[in-house]
């Protein structure tokens, strides 16, 4: 009989064996407890506690990445847990060339190295943890807006390619400072592959080359997981990134668990919309967790929710769909 580690249990998911239940795991914001090191590991690992995930993904604020070049933000109360940004650091074209790339030992980006140390020195290798990382679109999105991003995309690209490209250097030199912590793999969250944000055309050039660099300097990792986020999204495009699971919103894009299997290589994280297990109807949570498990056979699957769960997600419904991952008693 198989011992089922954590790790086991995931590695025999993305290499498409049979396990004795699929691996299950949901991710949240932690407002205020993300602006310090001991508050954000002490947050994720009573959540670890509460539930014993497969797989912890540490979830930092949307802006840890940028805050050391000037962003300026704020939380106002968003059940996503999603802070307000005040000021950008980026409002003219030059303002991408003058980037310098940013120290992992320093400021926000060593606070977040400090809590993965920290979560990592705790679970002693018994639970993987995976930091997150936010491309460098989507970190370029939260140091000019989304309306000036595009604005000097289409109007200045050769600028705008310089400050990718120091974004990419700077996500490399912060994926190469967590290693220590021991993490098991990053979360690359896409947010520019959608539909109309974006053309095919713009993504291809602004999108793929530097997410597939920051990829590849994470593929000595063995959990990587690349979020697609968006409902009317570029699927074909993300779909060949070089990482062993991909989620998506599985219930919001119209491309099913089963789809989506079967055009990619690993495994798929999904099969319940986060807007489901925030309501108070635990049939219908519970209904769709049924469907995910039998799309996929319990096979390629890590079951979770197709982006963050609210903050003010009713913990009945998250031990509900806890509870629904393990095999009948």
């Amino acid at each position: 009989m198989t011992n089922w580690t954590k790790r086991k249990r995931l590695e025999a998911t993305i290499a498409g064996e049979p396990t004795d239940r699929p691996p299950v795991a949901l991710w949240r914001h932690w407002p205020g407890d993300d602006q310090h090191a001991a508050a954000l590991a002490a947050a994720h690992l009573k959540w670890q506690a509460d539930y014993d995930w497969d797989l912890l993904k540490v979830g930092p604020a949307s802006s840890y990445s940028v805050v050391d070049w000037g962003v300026e933000d704020r939380w106002d109360g968003h059940i996503e847990g999603t802070r307000t940004t005040t000021r950008y650091a980026v409002t003219q074209p030059a303002d991408w060339e003058a980037l310098r790339p940013s120290d992992p030992g320093r400021g926000m980006l060593a606070t977040q190295i400090k809590a993965l140390r920290l979560i990592g020195q705790t679970l002693r290798g018994e639970v993987p943890f995976i930091a997150t990382i936010f491309s460098p679109l989507s970190m370029a999105k939260h140091l000019a807006g989304n309306e000036v991003l595009l604005s000097h995309m289409r109007a200045h690209p050769d600028a705008l390619h310089r400050g990718l490209a120091t974004l990419t250097d700077s996500i490399i030199a912060f994926i190469d400072a967590a290693r220590d912590s021991g993490i098991a793999g990053i979360y690359y969250a896409v947010q520019h592959a959608a539909y109309p944000l974006l053309s095919r055309d713009e993504f291809a050039a602004f999108g793929r080359p530097y997410d597939r660099r920051v990829l590849g300097s994470a593929a000595d990792l063995w959990c990587n997981m690349v979020h697609l986020h968006g409902t009317r999204v570029m699927f074909d495009l993300v779909a060949d990134y070089p990482a062993p699971l991909l989620n998506w919103h599985d219930r919001e894009t119209g491309i099913s668990l089963r789809d989506g299997l079967a055009r990619i290589p690993g495994a798929a994280s999904g099969g319940v919309s986060q807007w489901t297990i925030h309501r108070d109807r635990s049939d219908e949570l519970l209904a769709e967790v049924a469907d995910a498990r039998a799309q996929t056979g319990d096979r390629r699957l890590v079951l979770g929710t197709g982006c963050v769960i609210m903050t003010t997600t009713p913990l009945f419904n998250i031990r509900a769909f806890r509870e629904a991952a393990e095999p009948p008693r």
